[in-house]
């Protein structure tokens, strides 16, 4: 059953008793937003960018994103680069988290989007982020960009070790201005 977070909100990634997730999707959706002019409205192509950044407490260890697709040590992977969107309704771009082979200095795991064109969340719609157990496929947590705004990143969420051997979530929402995870970074520290 999947939960639909609000920002701020925590969800535990522990399976039910004894169990707990091995390898999560963190899945990013969206669609341009139609433009309006003198003849119709069209929607203009807007390349979003999922990143994940892995951090040893506060401290920056890794990045994964469209140019660098995994980690150094192969347990974060980003599916590719999605250029211009889909209909919302899907995943148009995922990064895979292998939860086990995480090393145990990562502590958290960060995930963005930013507006690689420089569009602002105003120019799309149906912009989604979700977290999926991907050995079973279902959906246990979902994000909805909800009323766009004239940002062009955002501080989508963050998985951290739980301090009991397991994994939470928070999704955290957070506008930011930037185009690539690079201008992100001041944004991201107080969510550390």
């Amino acid at each position: 059953m999947s939960v639909n977070l609000a920002k701020g909100q925590r969800v535990s990634l522990r399976k039910g008793p004894g169990g707990s997730l091995t390898v999560v999707r963190m899945g990013l959706g969206w669609q341009a937003a139609p433009k309006r002019g003198l003849f119709g409205s069209r929607a203009r192509k807007v390349d979003l960018d999922a990143s994940a950044l892995l951090y040893a407490e506060k401290t920056p260890s890794d990045v994964v994103f469209f140019q660098h697709l995994e980690s150094t040590d192969g347990s974060v992977r980003h599916t590719g680069d999605n250029l211009e969107g889909g209909s919302g309704a899907e995943d148009d771009e995922a990064i895979l988290v292998d939860l086990l082979h995480v090393p145990a200095h990562i502590t958290q795991v960060v995930f963005t989007v930013s507006s690689y064109t420089g569009q602002t969340f105003a120019e799309v719609r149906l912009a989604h982020c979700r977290l999926v157990d991907e050995t079973t496929g279902l959906e246990l947590a979902r994000y909805e960009l909800a009323g766009g705004g004239p940002h062009t990143g955002q501080i989508m969420a963050k998985v951290y070790r739980d301090g009991e051997g397991g994994w939470e979530m928070q999704a955290i929402g957070a506008p930011a201005k930037g185009r690539t995870f690079q201008d992100l970074l001041p944004a991201i520290e107080p969510f550390l």
